[in-house]
């Protein structure tokens, strides 16, 4: 080893220290799939957590019980997410037939203009019920398998609302429960750690959904004034999509737009493009800055690749968790180099 040059033992070592990095994180990824029914509520419940810590710590502060205000806490985020589905669902159902009326029409209107592919497209639309006939047989196989998911996903939220209700309730603990488990002489440091990534989840998590509020209320008023159908419903998908930074902006702004464009035509849904595009110059460039100034800031090409990293683990899932994740674990950076940084060199 005295044989190699002091610049490839060095890089030799590096080698080995991400090697070891991407193997210890790599099996954490693979035992964290295996466990997914109790990482995944744990996660959630964490992310929801952060968000309801300060209408918590506020009932706590005017002297609501601990256990009452965790319940009031989970009661009202119940409720919360439980309208914003029944707005969806509902805008669906009020909808829908428009909406397929309109794609219809717009199928026509291509086959107006382009003769025999417009054609097969109208037929494709209007034995749309045919088809979905002929293939049904095929879905129906995997009908056992999709209720087995609807149930895995049924008990997940259940148990992740339950753990949200401990976390609140028990908040008050975590730093004596950290100090217990950390190694001897290293309990202020994790403590230190602890903090600093859930400040900076919390952060994002207040922050996102702040700015969500404001897109799905800014869409939503331009939808009704361009008189497109299930604007409600729309302005509530994209409050949803809104904490799956970049894509799901973009996402949700492609459904009003082609339902703009299926309904109202392609004049109306260019206004509808305006309007999504001027909300997203103003969260970009205003909203962003000025909200999420005190978080952790990611460059928008860490943020995809966060993002695409996340999709290829666990999906819509991943997606989801990615960014807040990433964000705690560059506050836990953060307080590392803050706590054992070399100190600069004076002039002097």
């Amino acid at each position: 080893m005295h044989l190699l040059p002091d610049p490839v033992r060095r890089l030799a070592a590096w080698c080995a220290v991400v090697l070891l990095v991407a193997g210890v994180g790599y099996v954490g990824i693979r035992l964290c799939a295996e466990f997914r029914t109790a990482v995944t509520p744990v996660l959630l419940a964490l992310l929801g957590t952060a968000l309801l810590g300060p209408l918590h710590r506020r009932l706590v502060t005017a002297g609501v019980n601990r256990s009452v205000a965790a319940a009031i806490t989970c009661v009202a985020v119940v409720a919360v997410v439980g309208g914003a589905v029944y707005i969806v669902v509902a805008a669906l159902i009020n909808t829908g037939d428009e909406i397929i009326a309109s794609l219809k029409n717009a199928a026509q209107g291509i086959a107006d203009h382009f003769g025999a592919a417009g054609t097969s497209l109208d037929d494709l639309a209007t034995n749309s019920k045919d088809l979905l006939t002929k293939f049904g047989g095929t879905a129906a196989s995997n009908v056992i398998s999709g209720v087995s998911v609807v149930g895995e996903g049924i008990a997940m939220a259940v148990l992740a609302l339950l753990l949200v209700f401990f976390f609140l309730r028990d908040s008050h603990r975590t730093s004596d429960v950290l100090r217990s488990l950390a190694p001897r002489g290293t309990a202020d440091t994790v403590e230190a750690m602890a903090r600093r990534a859930f400040e900076a989840v919390e952060g994002f998590m207040r922050g996102t959904t702040f700015i969500a509020l404001i897109d799905a209320i800014c869409i939503t008023i331009g939808l009704l004034i361009l008189r497109v159908p299930g604007a409600a419903g729309l302005g509530a998908l994209v409050f949803v999509a809104a904490y799956i930074p970049y894509l799901g902006a973009f996402l949700s702004g492609s459904v009003a737009v082609l339902v703009a464009l299926a309904d109202r035509g392609f004049v109306i849904a260019l206004w509808a493009l305006g309007v999504v595009l001027a909300v997203q110059v103003l969260e970009g460039h205003v909203l962003q800055p000025m909200i999420q100034s005190r978080t952790v800031q990611m460059h928008p090409a860490v943020v995809m690749l966060t993002i695409t990293a996340g999709a290829s683990v666990a999906g819509i899932l991943g997606m989801l968790l990615a960014v807040p994740l990433t964000a705690a674990a560059f506050g836990v950076l953060h307080e590392l180099r803050t706590r054992y940084a070399a100190p600069e060199p004076s002039d002097t």
